[in-house]
């Protein structure tokens, strides 16, 4: 067993978790009517555990946040290609917390949720693509 063995276990997590995420959102648009609510939170979710594992995989230590500003702020810090698309990632954070509970939030719109899980399997394919993880 290679000594990064249990870090790259670690990353092979957090991506499936992201993965499962963006499956997640997915499947929630195929709900009648569409869950788009909770598609973006997914989106947030898959994008956060994404940069997790890239951090992970750096030895980076990061805390226990849903903020993708500050954990792509670390992240472009590792690899600053990310920047762009990290970027135009940022505003899903507050999918972490909005349309969670009851308010004054309306729906989001459909194209809203699309780009948004667009771009949550750009930045999954950009970070995987970074992530060169033996065979398990």
């Amino acid at each position: 067993m290679s000594v990064d063995a249990p870090r790259d276990a670690a990353v092979r997590a957090w991506l499936s978790r992201a993965e499962a995420d963006l499956r997640a959102g997915d499947h929630d648009q195929t709900a009648s009517p569409p869950l788009a609510a909770d598609s973006l939170f997914h989106a947030q979710q898959a994008v956060e555990k994404c940069l997790k594992a890239f951090l992970t995989h750096h030895d980076h230590r990061f805390r226990k946040t849903h903020d993708l500003v500050e954990l792509g702020r670390e992240c472009v810090a590792l690899d600053p290609s990310l920047e762009q698309v990290l970027r135009q990632a940022a505003p899903l954070t507050e999918h972490a917390w909005r349309y969670r509970y009851p308010g004054d939030d309306e729906e989001p719109a459909a194209k809203d949720v699309e780009q948004a899980l667009t771009l949550a399997r750009d930045v999954w394919n950009m970070i995987a693509a970074r992530l060169p993880l033996p065979p398990t």
